[in-house]
C-alpha cells in the first residue's frame, strides 16, 4: 500500500535549513561555557624528549626539575555517540499552532545534531514510528541534512513504537551512548523503557506538547479511542500539569533528564538552559 506523505511545516528548503542552523548556533553559542564543549585533549603523562617532538609540547616544569627535556603526551577524549529518537507517529502531527510538535521535533533534532558535530560527536537517528528509519552515528553534515529533509514529510497513519525502539537499540549498543528522545510521550510504555535504558546509557527526554492538549485534562471518566492504535478504552482525565508532573517524577527516579517544550512558547532558550544545567549532551565515554 502506498502512503501519501505530508510536509510537516510551511517552510521552504532554504528557510528550514537556516532555522536548523540558527538553533544549532544558539545551542552551541559561546566557547568555554558552551554546553557542547568538551575538555579537548586530556593530559596523560610526560616523557623524555625525542628528536622531532614539537616544541609546543614541551613540559617545562618537568624539564626544569629533572634537568632533561620532557614533553607532554595527550590522549584525545572519546566522545559518546548520540542517538536521536524521533517520534514520527500520528499524534505528533496534530497541531493548533503554525508548527506542530513533529515540525518542532525535526528542527530540534537538526539543531542538536549540528551542535554535536561542532564538538566532534557522531550522531545517528532512529525513527520511533512505523517507518524503518535507522541511521548509524556519523560525523557527516551532508548525511544529517539528507535525513532531516526526509523527516520533514510524515504519514497520518503511523503508530508510535517509541518504547520498543528505545528498548531494542539500547540493548544492542556495546558502548555507553547518549539517547535523546523527541516525542510527546503518548506511548504508555515509554517512561519505563527510558528508565531501563538509563541504567546503561545517558538518556534525555524532550517532550513536545501542543496547547490544545491542555483542554483534555480535568474531565471525569470518559470513553475514548487511541488515535494511533484504534484501541477503545475507559479513562479518567487528569490535569495536564498533574500528568506532566507524574511522568517527570517517574523519569527523574530512573535518572532520565526530562524537559517539556510547548509549541506555543519559545523553544530555543529553555532548551539551551536545560542542556547547560545538565552539563550538555556531548560527554566523554566512560
Amino acid at each position: 500500500m502506498t502512503h501519501q506523505l505530508e510536509s510537516c511545516d510551511p517552510l521552504e528548503t532554504r528557510q528550514f535549513t537556516l532555522a536548523v542552523r540558527r538553533l544549532a548556533d544558539t545551542l552551541s553559542y559561546g566557547t568555554d561555557h558552551s554546553p557542547f564543549r568538551g575538555s579537548g585533549h586530556e593530559y596523560v603523562q610526560s616523557r623524555a624528549y625525542q628528536p622531532g617532538d614539537p616544541v609546543k609540547s614541551m613540559d617545562w616544569r618537568v624539564t626544569a626539575r629533572t634537568g632533561r627535556p620532557h614533553v607532554k603526551e595527550y590522549e584525545a577524549p572519546k566522545r559518546m555517540p548520540v542517538y536521536l529518537f524521533l517520534d514520527t507517529s500520528a499524534s505528533m502531527t496534530i497541531s493548533s499552532q503554525p508548527l506542530s510538535k513533529y515540525a518542532w521535533a525535526v528542527q530540534i533534532a537538526g539543531g542538536v545534531a549540528l551542535a554535536c558535530l561542532d564538538r566532534v560527536s557522531p550522531v545517528g537517528v532512529v525513527g520511533a514510528g512505523e517507518r524503518p528509519l535507522r541511521i548509524t552515528p556519523s560525523l557527516s553534515r551532508v548525511q544529517i541534512m539528507e535525513w532531516l529533509h526526509r523527516l520533514r514529510h510524515y504519514r497520518l497513519d503511523e503508530r508510535t513504537t517509541l518504547a520498543s525502539r528505545v528498548a531494542e537499540i539500547s540493548s544492542l549498543l556495546s558502548q555507553r551512548a547518549m539517547l535523546v528522545v523527541l516525542s510527546d510521550l503518548h506511548d504508555p510504555g515509554a517512561p519505563a523503557a527510558l528508565r531501563l535504558a538509563a541504567q546503561r546509557h545517558e538518556v534525555v527526554a524532550l517532550q513536545l506538547r501542543d496547547p490544545a492538549e491542555d483542554h483534555l485534562g480535568g474531565m471525569g471518566f470518559f470513553h475514548a479511542r487511541e488515535a494511533e492504535t484504534g484501541t477503545a478504552f475507559l479513562s479518567r482525565g487528569r490535569s495536564v500539569p498533574a500528568a506532566d508532573a507524574a511522568v517527570a517524577a517517574e523519569l527523574r527516579r530512573g535518572g532520565v533528564d526530562h524537559l517539556v517544550l510547548r509549541t506555543d512558547r519559545p523553544i530555543a532558550a529553555p532548551l539551551r538552559e536545560f542542556l547547560r544545567a545538565r552539563g550538555g549532551l556531548n560527554r566523554r565515554a566512560r
